[in-house]
């Protein structure tokens, strides 16, 4: 058994653990707030770009573009996005797992996928499985902008259009609330299925719908790769402010426990000391 000063050791650099992930939730609780506000006020954005890309993509049929046309697959992309660190519960290890079952399941060798990586623990991952990781970025912190995404965005969309690859998914974690974050697939190339899923307004356009599409089917694009970002990054503050809240109350369980343990180790010393001194008075009479 124990030792009384190992249990208030371990009591003690327990209680300093809780103090650590209690200060760990707070943070991350700050955090989430901030990033779902931010990627809530990019939703509105998305819809209106989304729709006037539906109405041009869907409206005419001499609007072509090759963004829009599905072509024979020999090579397909997945871009996975993680975060650059740990402690955030299963929040990186289930959207890994999504992407790599599906490489696994729908190709028989590297040449036939490349992986895009937004965040260390995605690209650390596929780098030591040999995995051909062509595009990657680490360290982009908490405070998102569009100009940090934006060359690997446009360089997915011009790998795209160059023939790099024929197809283009994307997984990431979906903000539901606080508590939930689903993995969610993205097929987002090519845009064959675009619709806002809304009433769609006649718009007229100038120059030409093609002309416009040129402009528009890129940013549209990169657009959705952004707000995925933003997406994930609430869904990941949650997910640690979570992990870190239930470390907390694991660590308040074990503090009860040891605590408990350290009391009754305490109280059998007494006693035997008490037995002891009364044993030793009973002996010199």
């Amino acid at each position: 058994m124990a030792s009384l000063r190992d249990i208030k050791n371990r009591i003690n650099s327990t209680k300093k653990t809780s103090q650590i992930t209690k200060a760990m939730e707070m943070v991350s609780a700050s955090k989430k707030n901030r990033a779902e506000a931010t990627a809530k006020a990019f939703v509105p954005y998305m819809e209106k770009i989304q729709e006037v890309v539906a109405s041009i993509a869907n409206g005419s049929s001499d609007a072509s573009h090759p963004m829009l046309v599905s072509r024979p697959v020999k090579r397909t992309a997945y871009l996975v996005i993680t975060s650059d660190r740990g402690l955030a519960g299963a929040f990186n290890s289930n959207v890994i797992r999504a992407a790599y079952q599906a490489i696994q399941k729908r190709h028989k060798s590297n040449d036939e996928f490349v992986v895009i990586a937004i965040g260390r623990m995605g690209r650390d991952f596929f780098k030591k499985r040999d995995m051909n990781v062509i595009s990657e970025i680490i360290g982009m912190g908490d405070d998102l902008s569009f100009s940090m995404i934006k060359d690997i965005a446009s360089n997915a969309v011009n790998m795209f259009a160059d023939e790099a690859f024929d197809e283009l998914y994307m997984y990431y974690n979906h903000f539901v609330s606080a508590i939930q974050q689903e993995v969610t697939e993205k097929k987002l190339l090519p845009l064959t299925n675009i619709s806002s899923g809304k009433q769609i307004t006649s718009y007229e356009f100038e120059p030409e719908q093609e002309e416009i599409l040129k402009v528009l089917l890129p940013q549209y694009a990169e657009s959705l790769i952004y707000g995925a970002l933003l997406d994930s990054k609430a869904s990941e503050h949650s997910a640690r402010m979570q992990a870190m809240k239930n470390a907390t109350d694991n660590a308040k369980e074990l503090i009860n426990g040891l605590t408990l343990t350290y009391n009754r180790a305490r109280q059998a010393a007494i006693t035997q000391e008490i037995t002891e001194i009364v044993g030793g008075a009973a002996a010199l009479e």
